[in-house]
């Protein structure tokens, strides 16, 4: 670049309602920094699921990329040209890429974050050089929304074969049929009065709101082996996850998954190799603390 040229400005956003309590631009921003991209910005931009074709359409060509949060995941896909298989299996997207035609690329990052902070965890995992293959990894799904798609989506890929789906309402779990047929999977459904036994397996993936899961702290029997995931990380711990700490089993926030998903988003974003993991970590316990 000569003296006179002005950095490239490139443009990217985390969207969803509510939107101000977003950690993403820190840990992009500060990727960003760490990868030399001296003209990159990312910033949060509240939006409804009704406003976002019109806030998409017009994004100028600096916009390199978009990561969707609540409530936007489904409408995110419908605006995409092209989408990952994942994403179009799982029915959700939560990133949009900008492609060179102004069209949109669509995929689902929250997959590809939760398979390797569980995989990171020993779940669907042969351990040691001379291990046997592993059985599928038994899994359970609390939750019947946009982040259990995801979730159905991993334990796909980790190699889960049955899933048990855990709702309060019979309809949610009949909503993600159609994600596991086109992963592959069978869903056997689960009531929320009988959640605890849905416990003793090999990954537990909490997706609920919350508040809705903490009832189940004391009722159930964790397996000692097994790993607990909750999405949530605002408060924390949740009584789920202390409790899922005292039995001596593997415990990972929604945290983990935030920056999992961002490293992935932040490639495609920038066009990167590889994103600055250990400086984008360091932004979001920054920005936690």
């Amino acid at each position: 670049m000569s003296h006179n040229e002005t950095p490239i400005t490139r443009k990217a956003a985390v969207l969803g309602k509510p939107i101000a309590h977003s950690l993403s631009p820190a840990i992009h921003n500060a990727g960003y920094a760490a990868a030399g991209l001296s003209g990159w910005t990312y910033e949060a931009i509240e939006c409804a699921e009704s406003e976002l074709p019109d806030v998409v359409s017009r994004l100028g060509p600096e916009w390199a990329g978009l990561s969707l949060t609540m409530p936007l995941k489904e409408a995110a896909l419908r605006l995409a040209a092209v989408a990952t298989p994942v994403a179009i299996a799982a029915g959700v997207a939560n990133t949009l890429v900008h492609q060179p035609d102004g069209s949109w690329f669509a995929d689902n990052t929250d997959v590809g974050g939760l398979v390797r902070v569980l995989r990171e965890a020993g779940v669907g995992v042969s351990r040691g050089r001379h291990a046997a293959k592993v059985a599928p990894p038994r899994i359970t799904v609390l939750g019947g929304g946009g982040t259990a798609r995801a979730a159905l989506a991993a334990a796909s890929e980790l190699g889960a074969e049955q899933v048990r789906v855990v709702t309060r309402r019979p309809e949610a779990r009949e909503e993600l049929a159609p994600v596991a047929v086109a992963l592959g999977l069978t869903v056997e459904g689960v009531a929320w009065a009988d959640a605890p036994v849905a416990f003793d397996a090999d990954a537990v993936i909490s997706t609920v709101p919350k508040g809705a899961a903490d009832e189940l702290a004391e009722q159930v029997t964790w397996n000692h082996d097994g790993v607990f995931f909750d999405a949530i990380y605002d408060p924390w711990p949740t009584p789920l996850a202390a409790s899922a700490t005292r039995a001596g089993v593997a415990v990972h926030s929604g945290l983990d998954l935030l920056l999992a998903q961002a490293l992935s988003q932040f490639e495609q974003f920038t066009g990167v190799g590889r994103a600055p993991e250990d400086a984008m970590r360091a932004a979001l316990e920054k920005a936690r603390s």
